[in-house]
């Protein structure tokens, strides 16, 4: 039966399903189900569900860890922005992104997940520290994040018509609810849609305050070729149990007619061939596009096809960067460029969906490896036909020259675009070394001179000693830019010394605004 055409009005499926009006995926900040028992010993501090959607290239929140503080923290939740109206709140710890857990995940690894979920995402969030929570509640601290078993969770479908249509006809509730009859061996079931799974979205365009007549409208607009949204029986009953939304960004990829690609480049002689130039895309947001894939260089023999837009660089999301970074970036994996794009079909059909291709990436590796090994280089960019582009054919590379060492250096810093400074800091509660333990490619830190092994010997004038360690690091979170730091360099004496506190896991400072 072919739904866009011939729908059928059949009755509500009260018996086999339990309606929960708090399942609809933008309600904000929902909180787990009333009806689970094994959630009652909560009581009112219980985790909440925040769906975000960017709104001008950011959520409106930053991301802090903290001195002495378990836990990834949200902080500075801006006026009117996604985060404020969905609910986050200042002081909320971040148990998970997606559905999945990150309780026990490093900061950076939360940043690049949030950052990697593009235009939406899923938080679970827990108001105050986690250890008093757990404790007051009498709970396993370590796992407080409600997740879906593995397997469960919504589907994002594609399906193309054949000669009996879509392959469904739909049963619907009220308003909003809608389940989906497939037939056997129809298009549907072939797509991947479970039988009698909800319809969520079509089109990346929410169905819950549609009418059965203005959904069906909208499955007739959609031609020859639809996407769907749904969640099977089981991930409704489990969401419901656990009062997760079913959110876009929890849904795993079935038959989709385009996924990202992973290039892997190895420079040669002539380097490695292509151009990268920013323009605007499908969505109308700026990208950073390659082009001018030169035959029989490493970037053609990767698969690199003139039109791609790069996703990411090494695993890291460089949505929202400026041309300038994303160049710093390449250049700074030297000689081993490892990249993340989409040709333009693809492109549009995840800005369609308003989804990243990040989450559907069939290796699943979207975090990179590690830190990488930073050199800063001349970025080379040029001007051209009213667009910024970086010609990386045949670009040099070339090193940072260290200072001597023990030599003294004062660095100017302003936040870069993301309101974070591009750095990250070690030290060691039986000594006053301050370390520079990270530095982000590109970011403002990178550019100032920063480098992995320095000391920090001042922050606005204000000397750093035993006693006032801790105040120092406060203050570098506070205080208002530019920042200005006095720097020694120590080399490898300091790159050890950095490596033997992180290994103690002493004090790391970090901020991010996403």
């Amino acid at each position: 039966m072919e739904a866009a055409t011939d729908l059928q009005d059949t009755a509500t499926l009260s018996l086999k399903f339990k309606f929960n009006p708090k399942l609809g995926i933008d309600n904000p900040a929902l909180s787990l189900a009333d009806d689970h028992d094994h959630l009652d010993s909560w009581g009112p501090q219980r985790p909440r569900f925040c769906l975000l959607s960017k709104e001008g290239g950011k959520f409106g929140f930053y991301l802090h860890k903290e001195l002495g503080q378990v836990g990834h923290i949200v902080r500075r939740v801006e006026p009117g922005t996604p985060a404020q109206r969905q609910g986050l709140q200042d002081g909320d710890r971040i148990l998970g992104v997606n559905g999945d857990s990150v309780e026990n995940e490093d900061y950076y690894g939360v940043v690049r997940r949030i950052q990697a979920s593009g235009p939406r995402v899923l938080l679970i969030v827990l108001a105050g520290p986690v250890e008093e929570v757990a404790r007051a509640c009498q709970v396993d601290g370590s796992n407080l994040c409600p997740v879906l078993d593995s397997g469960v969770r919504p589907r994002l479908c594609h399906v193309e018509k054949d000669d009996g249509g879509f392959g469904f006809s739909i049963t619907h509730g009220e308003r909003g609810f809608f389940w989906l009859m497939l037939s056997c061996g129809g298009a549907a079931e072939r797509a991947g849609v479970p039988q009698g799974a909800r319809l969520l979205e079509v089109n990346g365009i929410s169905v819950e305050s549609f009418s059965h007549s203005q959904l069906s409208r909208k499955l007739q607009q959609s031609g020859e070729q639809v996407t769907l949204l749904v969640a099977g029986p089981e991930v409704e009953e489990q969401c419901r149990q656990l009062g997760l939304p079913l959110a876009a960004p929890l849904a795993e990829g079935w038959a989709l007619p385009a996924r990202p690609r992973r290039l892997n480049l190895e420079k040669g002689p002539k380097g490695f061939g292509f151009l990268l130039r920013e323009e605007k895309g499908p969505n109308g947001q700026l990208g950073q596009f390659l082009w001018e894939v030169d035959p029989g260089l490493p970037a053609d023999q990767a698969g690199m096809q003139a039109g791609d837009r790069l996703v990411a660089v090494a695993g890291d999301s460089v949505e929202g960067l400026g041309h300038e970074e994303v160049v710093t970036r390449i250049q700074a994996q030297g000689c081993h460029l490892s990249l993340i794009v989409v040709d333009p079909d693809a492109d549009s059909f995840y800005s369609m969906v308003r989804l990243s291709p990040l989450l559907f990436l069939e290796d699943a590796g979207f975090q990179a490896d590690g830190p990488a090994s930073f050199q800063k280089l001349p970025s080379g960019s040029q001007v051209e036909d009213q667009a910024l582009a970086t010609n990386l054919a045949s670009s040099v590379s070339t090193s940072l020259v260290p200072p001597a060492l023990n030599s003294f250096r004062q660095c100017f810093l302003n936040p870069g675009p993301n309101g974070s400074y591009g750095f990250r800091l070690s030290c060691g509660t039986d000594k006053p070394d301050i370390i520079i333990s990270q530095v982000t490619p590109g970011g403002s830190a990178f550019q100032a001179g920063l480098q992995m092994g320095d000391a920090i010997l001042e922050v606005n004038g204000q000397s750093v000693n035993r006693e006032n360690v801790l105040e120092v690091l406060q203050q570098l979170t506070d205080a208002k830019p530019p920042l200005r730091l006095r720097l020694s360099a120590q080399g490898r004496r300091g790159i050890e010394a950095c490596n033997s506190l992180e290994s103690r896991k002493d004090w790391i400072l970090s901020c991010e605004r996403l």
